[in-house]
Parts: C-alpha cells; structure tokens; sequence
C-alpha cells in the first residue's frame, strides 16, 4: 500500500504500536489501511543478554520507550492527531513478567530466546506427553514456552515466585499501566504453551501441573475487545487518546502475515527480520505436525507455521565479526557467488534453533573451512543455512495446507538484501512475492482493529499488494536440495542435536 501525504488521510485513523525485539515504533494508518506520511516515531534498542543463555528486558525502560513513541505522534502530525480513532498493537510474544498486585514489576521481562529453562523443558518431556501437549496447545515443551520459563523460575526464584500477583506478557503490561485493565488477546495468549487451542481457555491441566490456576493469568478476551478511558496521568498527557478505544495486543507474526497480505491459507508468510518465521492463516488446523505450532489471530482464525531463532541477527553477526564493511558491496559480491560453491557447511544456530528440530543445545557450527575460503564464502553460507532452514519449514506447511501456496516475503533483513531474497526463491523452488508495504507488522495491526470497528470487510477479502517478485532458477534448486540434505547430514551427527 502507498504511503499517503497527511491531507489526503482519511479518518478515523488508527495509531499502531510495534513492539518487536530490536526496535519500537508508533504509526498511523488511515481507514483505508494505508500509512500516512511523516507519522512514524521509531527508537531502537538492543536486548539484554547474559552467557548462560538470557534473554530479557527491562520493563520499565520498555514502557518508556512506548511513551516516548507516543507522545512523538502528535508532535509528528500536528492537529491531525485528533483524528485518531484507534490505539491497536503487536508485541514479541512468549514473553513473560511477573508483576505484583498493584502492577509494579518483579522480574524483567524473559523473552522467547532466553534459554536458561532448558533443562526444565527436558524435565517437562520426561513427565508430560509432548505430543498431546502440542496437540492441545499448539505449542511443544520447549523453552520457549510458559510451561518450562515458570518451572525454571520456580526453581530458581521461589521467593519471587510467591510475591508474584499474576503472571503477563508485555501487551498486557503497557495496557495495564496505560488503562488499568488487565486482559490478553486469544492471540498472544496462544504464544504462551499455556492455552487449550481447542476451547480457547487457558489449559487447567497443565495448570494443575504447574501448581497454578487461571486466576494467576489475565482474563481472555479476543482482539476486537478494546478498552476505552486511560488512568489520569495518561489521560491528560494523551487527552485524544483517553477517549478511544484501545484493542488488546495481538502477536507480532500474526500481524505480520495480515499486513503483507497473507490471511488465507493460499497465501504464506515468510517474513525475517531478526529472527525469521513462516506461518498461513487458516480456519482450522485438524492436527498440529511436529516441527510447526499453531497459534492464533483471533477465535477464528489459526495461524500454522514454524519459526527460526536465526534470521537477520545471522546476517549482522556475521557482518559484525568477519568486518564485511570493509569488502564494499556485499550486495554485489552475495549475487556474483555460485550457488552452494563456497564448499561450507553451516548450522546457523546462534541464538539456538526452534523449528522444525528444537534443539536447544544446539550452536552454531561451520564446517569445511580452507584457506581459500573468504568472509564473503562464509557469509553467503551462513545466509543459505538460515534458507535451508525455511525449506524444511516449507515441506510440513506443504503437506498441512490445502491446495497450492504463494510466498510472500516482508521483513527488514529481505528488504534491504535482494540477493538474499533471491537466495531463498532458489532454496524453495517458488517464486516469492515482496510484500509492497515495508511496514508490515504496524499495518497488520492496522487492519484487524479497522475490521473490527466495521470500517474494513473481511481481511479475507483484501488483495494482494506486492512489489517485485523473485523467479526461482530450478538449476539452483536442484543444487541447494543436495545442500539441504548435506546440512541435515551434519545435524544430525553432532551431539546435542
């Protein structure tokens, strides 16, 4: 969709909230569903790490960023800002932060790549059914799941354990600071492991497993539940915003696959930016296959794919160690490189794998090395290994679908590097369709709040929008199937995998 001048916006606007792993930003769509010029305010941010394995996030320094987002809305936009109609957001998901009765933080916030649980998901297998788990949640027992970073916090933090008043995710957080309501979304409460895709409730036997209740958790609500009037001290730095509707977040690749066109199960996602996923909307999901999840949009509508922990953040650590900057156009030099011809064989697992194999011990390994290879070598294969494994997701998304797929990309990292866009078409044998709107996951959080104050049909109905498309050399495909086989030769060899 074009970015539209701020004359020609058409009201209501609804201001969208994007909360993801490296950047937060704030944006306005018309009603139509189109971005309005000069409105974005966006701030980056590195995530905190640790050596064992952590992953979080402060949430007071989160909810700051978000205020700060805000507040340069109107300061972008002038008097258009009382036009707002909609406050709708995304946020990463399978997160989680205890808070206490009266909504301060005890822990930070523990993201889905934290895997200082592992060993407590392991622990889970051995005494649960995985694979009834998977089928009744749509998530397996893995660490990064609720299931596992509770069983992990109450074995390392009892005493914070037992001050804890419920246990949220950051959507719910901010709303709770903002408008002093508790409540989650059917569709970021489908990330935790924690609910029964089935009935839409949270699963009491696994509860029961963990020694908890309902009551510990937000109240469920789906995505067209907003809640309207923020608490004072908001209310009068936003008076606009105090008087509309404020929708529950939604999960981050949800909206990512609405907003690049994907929401029906013809149409599947493939979107990387720092991590990477592949996901179809889909009425019913009949049986969840090992290797994907299955979460939700809404009560209507699944969301079935798989996920990477490598993406982007492949591409920069790469670039960041082998010092890339100094070897000039690595556009150029990625495109100029053959086709699996460096001789390498890499398991890009820097941030440990998720689909479609789980390992959570797993590292990153590069195999084949000689003297003659050269950073740009090992970046090409780093940039094949990530693809290698977005074909494997393929295959079981291939087999779980109806009918035939189109793939649709969006995403920074495939944004800013075509060879590596082309690069994947080769890997799946498929033409993939770029997404023509950049902002992809803010516009997702658009449209859904648009369908539900009635200003948009169905999101079914909404065309396809795509800027350029990338034909697939099936000389290449042929090639990269004997990589893709050779990659899983390797993992399959080392330990821990």
């Amino acid at each position: 969709m074009p970015v539209i001048p701020q004359n020609q916006a058409e009201p209501p606007l609804i201001l969208t909230l994007d909360i993801g792993s490296s950047s937060t930003r704030a944006l306005l769509f018309d009603r139509q569903g189109r971005a309005v010029a000069d409105s974005e305010t966006r701030l980056t941010h590195t995530l905190q790490t640790t050596p064992d394995g952590g992953v979080e996030e402060d949430p007071t320094v989160v909810l700051g960023r978000v205020i700060r987002c805000i507040d340069g809305v109107p300061a972008a936009v002038g008097p258009l800002a009382e036009q707002i109609g909609a406050v709708a957001l995304a946020t990463y998901v399978s997160n989680l932060l205890g808070i206490s009765v009266d909504g301060r933080p005890l822990t930070p916030i523990y993201l889905y790549a934290d895997t200082r649980n592992a060993a407590d998901a392991a622990a889970l297998r051995a005494q649960l059914d995985e694979a009834a788990i998977l089928e009744r949640t749509g998530c397996p027992l893995r660490s990064s799941y609720l299931p596992a970073r509770l069983r992990w916090l109450q074995r390392t933090q009892p005493e914070i354990v037992r001050q804890v008043w419920r246990w949220v995710s950051l959507g719910e957080y901010l709303l709770l600071q903002f408008a002093g309501e508790l409540r989650v979304s059917l569709s970021v409460a489908s990330w935790s492991g924690l609910l029964d895709r089935h009935t839409l409730q949270w699963d009491a036997a696994l509860l029961t497993e963990l020694g908890l209740d309902a009551n510990r958790f937000a109240p469920l609500v789906d995505r067209d539940a907003p809640t309207q009037g923020l608490r004072t001290e908001y209310a009068r730095r936003w008076p606009t915003l105090a008087r509309v509707p404020w929708f529950p977040a939604i999960g981050d690749g949800a909206a990512a696959n609405v907003g690049s066109g994907c929401v029906t199960p013809a149409r599947v996602a493939l979107t990387i930016g720092t991590t990477g996923a592949l996901r179809a909307i889909t009425p019913t999901v009949a049986q969840v296959p090992w290797g994907l999840w299955c979460y939700r949009l809404d009560r209507r509508r699944a969301l079935l794919g798989g996920a990477t922990s490598e993406g982007g953040n492949v591409f920069a650590w790469l670039n960041r160690t082998l010092r890339l900057d100094d070897v000039g156009d690595i556009e150029q030099a990625l495109q100029a490189g053959e086709p699996d011809g460096h001789g390498l064989t890499v398991l890009p697992f820097l941030a440990g794998e998720r689909s479609p194999g789980w390992s959570e011990h797993g590292g990153a390994s590069i195999i084949g090395l000689k003297l003659s290879s050269t950073p740009v070598d090992i970046l090409r294969a780093g940039l094949e290994a990530v693809a290698y494994r977005f074909a494997l997701i393929a295959r079981l998304l291939d087999a779980a679908l109806p009918g035939e797929q189109h793939f649709v990309t969006s995403g920074g990292a495939l944004y800013h590097s075509p060879a590596w866009a082309q690069l994947l078409a080769d890997v799946l044998g498929q033409p993939l369709y770029a997404a023509a709107e950049q902002e992809a996951t803010s516009r997702g959080v658009a449209l859904p709040a648009l369908e539900a104050l009635g200003l948009l049909p169905e999101l079914e109905k909404l065309p396809l929008d795509y800027a350029q498309v990338y034909t697939p050399n099936m000389g290449y495909y042929e090639r990269y199937a004997a990589a893709i086989a050779r990659q899983q030769r390797l993992y399959e060899s080392l330990s821990g995998f």
